[in-house]
């Protein structure tokens, strides 16, 4: 019996888990700005999953890299949720290197 499928599945739903909780934390704390880099944190991870040797961690290690490409997407959304006040707001965020430049690109919608 390979129980491979099953237990990936299970730690893949977990990751997908704290990626909603890491979002809100996020967004709460830093604000939606730091999208491009949580988005290219994502994205060295997905690269870095591709030369592991071992296949739990190359898929564990791709599925926290597309937690994060999904969560820079969800920051702008998580902003305007904690806006609305379904999400705890906090006014004093920490802004990112770079602001000026990043407030000018279209924050990533899926």
């Amino acid at each position: 019996m390979n129980t491979f499928g099953l237990l990936l599945g299970i730690a893949t739903l977990f990751i997908i888990g704290l990626g909603f909780v890491w979002v809100i934390r996020a967004e709460q704390r830093l604000g939606y700005l730091w999208w491009p880099y949580f988005m290219g944190f994502g994205l060295l991870l997905i690269a870095a999953s591709l030369f592991l040797r071992s296949d739990w961690a190359s898929a564990l290690l791709g599925a926290v890299g597309a937690s994060f490409v999904w969560g820079s997407t969800e920051l702008k959304e998580q902003a305007i949720r904690a806006e609305f006040g379904w999400f705890p707001f906090r006014a004093e965020k920490i802004e990112p290197p770079f602001a000026e430049v990043i407030k000018k690109w279209p924050a990533p919608d899926l």
